[in-house]
């Protein structure tokens, strides 16, 4: 069995980052996020990143790091309102932003992991959504086409691994990370926790191992929250 497991992120991105190159992360907000990898990432130096991923964290966490230092060329998106960094760098000019539906954004990535280079979508038909994309009708109604998306390198985060990569997210962090997964020629993984092999009930897991090229161990972790709301005691 090939040995998947690194040390650590260093490791694991060692020989795969380049300038200018295309990774697609995993990730809602602060919500499965790859953060070891994120942090190795910046570490590293690498520049004039394309990045496709829901959104680009919040000011200086998760790819908000990246953005901090402008290590970020291009983001591929479809939510920004949470980011000053983000949204000062677009406007003067600074950062690229392709804006792709939530939805949209997300079957671009799972199609190019499934070896689909385009396919036609009504949802931004009408829209700044289309412009320059070619439209087609099908039986009476208009579609836009949407290439799919394939990077360099995939940013994943997991909840549990097996020792061959066969992985299980965790609730609401799985989002976007499992289309992300299939998308890149080579997905990096980072787990809370990798057990033996046979330890995982088959039908409980979300990716298969064959997508996974290499894993870290990234717990412990630090609960974050991107909005913290308190409620004014009562008082009898």
């Amino acid at each position: 069995m090939v040995k998947k497991l690194y040390p650590d992120a260093a490791s694991a991105l060692e020989g795969l980052l380049f300038d200018g190159m295309h990774l697609c992360a995993g990730g809602f907000g602060l919500c499965g996020i790859p953060e070891r990898l994120i942090d190795a990432i910046r570490d590293s130096g690498v520049k004039d990143l394309t990045i496709a991923s829901n959104n680009a964290g919040i000011d200086g966490e998760g790819l908000g790091k990246l953005l901090r230092t402008r290590q970020v060329k291009k983001m591929i998106s479809s939510y920004v309102g949470e980011n000053k960094e983000f949204e000062r760098q677009y406007l003067a000019g600074e950062l690229e932003v392709e804006f792709c539906p939530q939805g949209t954004l997300a079957e671009r990535c799972r199609a190019g992991g499934a070896g689909i280079p385009g396919f036609y979508t009504k949802t931004g038909v009408g829209t700044a959504v289309a412009e320059g994309k070619e439209v087609k009708n099908f039986d009476g109604q208009d579609y836009i086409l949407e290439r799919g998306i394939f990077a360099d390198v995939a940013i994943i985060k997991g909840w549990k691994a097996d020792e061959s990569g066969n992985l299980i997210f965790r609730k609401t962090a799985r989002n976007f990370n499992q289309p992300m997964a299939t998308a890149a020629k080579i997905c990096i993984a980072e787990v809370e926790e990798v057990v033996p092999v046979g330890s995982l009930n088959p039908d409980a897991i979300h990716l298969p191992g064959i997508y996974v090229k290499r894993m870290i161990v990234g717990a412990p972790y630090e609960k974050k929250i991107e909005f913290r709301t308190v409620r004014q005691r009562e008082t009898a």
